[in-house]
């Protein structure tokens, strides 16, 4: 009587599994079983765990021509669970159909007005009689070209004419002060942050553990508001200042932030200047269509004795304007992460700003109230003291002080 040796077997088996596919292990379970003898296939079946039913198809396999077998095959061919798409033929085209009418908005789509995530299509292909899990639609989508995108901000809708036109205007205005030493200045304000202790977008370095708590809701919380930081970049200094306004965003504001620029800095920085050039986008409070910014900025002129000449950039270009990329890009991101708790809080935020190429900002609250802008009468515009400029009259003008003579800046 021939005694099978399991433990040998097992360790035998034990000491290359890890290197063997499913084909070589069948087959090194068939030649234990056979170098065993009768009784090998129950025995090499309770030493290795192998099934019964695979160390005999493993026989068989050592009794095939191995010319028999395609070369790098493990099983043989059509062998193994047919792919759910040879199973479900229609399964293929019908995801083709839902993620692409989702993509392009067709009013029937089913998954129009919901996210097109990979449980939500298996769950809409099932109510169509097929069997699918979210795992298989990732691959599906995969396969049919189909990766999660974030939106792209690349469309800038239609192109003005004159639009490099201008740009060379501009440039050409922003020289001819820096030659000459006169003031040039990019303004813009920064989208209303409410103020209270709620959620910033991003994340800040802390002790594990323990994250800054913040109000579940973000509910203007009333007798804290927003705030409306409005800049002031000095091209040529490479240097900001920011009024951080708690009222309503008028030209009002912007051309007082313009002022309040002109009296802790400007004056210092160029006391010879006789004239000052503002570049501004062409929306918002300080855009070319506003009557009250003209209005606002007669009233400056006539109080500094500055010619202001404004140059706006063409529609679609706002992130062309200097200010953007120059000072209030560092400042976006100094503040990621950090609750907005009040308007001190983000003065020293922004002043705090600091960058190896990045701009020096200083930063102080406007506590004044603004009224929202009331209408600007004809009259009031052809008593401006303006000069308009033949190329683009409506993108570059020059308001001059209605009288020679020039008062402080209190």
């Amino acid at each position: 009587m021939v005694v099978i040796d399991l433990t040998a077997i097992r360790m035998r088996y034990e000491a290359v599994a890890g290197q063997l596919d499913e084909r070589a292990r069948r087959l090194f379970a068939a030649n234990e079983a056979r170098a065993a003898g009768r009784g090998g296939i129950a025995a090499v079946s309770l030493a290795t765990g192998i099934a019964r039913s695979t160390i005999e198809r493993g026989l068989k396999d050592l009794d095939r021509d191995a010319a028999e077998w395609p070369y790098g095959r493990i099983r043989r061919s059509g062998g193994g669970r047919k792919a759910a798409t040879v199973e479900q033929p229609g399964l293929r085209p019908a995801l083709r159909r839902l993620a692409a009418s989702a993509t392009r908005g067709d009013p029937r789509a089913p998954l129009l007005w919901v996210s097109r995530s990979q449980r939500r299509l298996a769950a809409a292909l099932a109510e169509q009689g097929y069997r699918v899990s979210p795992n298989l639609v990732g691959r599906l989508l995969k396969d049919l070209g189909f990766s999660l995108q974030a939106n792209a901000r690349t469309r800038q809708g239609r192109q003005h004419p004159d639009r490099d036109a201008q740009f060379q205007h501009i440039n050409a205005a922003i020289e001819r002060c820096r030659r000459d030493r006169q003031p040039a200045i990019s303004v813009d304000i920064k989208k209303k942050k409410p103020v209270c202790d709620f959620k910033n977008a991003a994340r800040e370095l802390r002790r594990k553990g323990r994250p800054q708590t913040v109000r579940v809701h973000d509910f203007v919380i009333a007798g804290k508001g927003r705030a409306g930081p409005y800049g002031v970049y000095d091209i040529a200094a490479h240097q900001g200042w920011v009024s951080v306004g708690i009222d309503h965003a008028t030209a009002a504001f912007a051309v007082e932030s313009i002022r309040r620029w002109l009296q802790r800095i400007g004056r210092k920085r160029y006391p010879k200047a006789r004239r000052l050039l503002i570049t501004a986008d062409c929306g918002g409070s300080n855009g070319a269509r506003v009557r009250l910014w003209k209005l606002e900025l007669q009233k400056l002129a006539n109080h500094t004795g500055l010619a202001i000449t404004v140059t706006h950039h063409p529609p679609g270009t706002s992130t062309w304007n200097r200010i953007e990329h120059r000072m209030f890009a560092f400042v976006s991101q100094n503040w990621p992460g950090k609750p907005l708790f009040s308007h001190k809080v983000i003065v020293h935020l922004i002043a705090a700003t600091r960058t190896a190429s990045g701009p020096t900002i200083t930063c102080a609250i406007d506590a004044a109230h603004y009224p929202e802008d009331g209408e600007i009468t004809d009259a009031q515009l052809d008593a401006l003291n303006v000069r308009y400029d033949a190329f683009h009259a409506d993108w570059n003008y020059t308001l001059l002080p209605q009288c020679s003579r020039s008062y402080p800046i209190k």
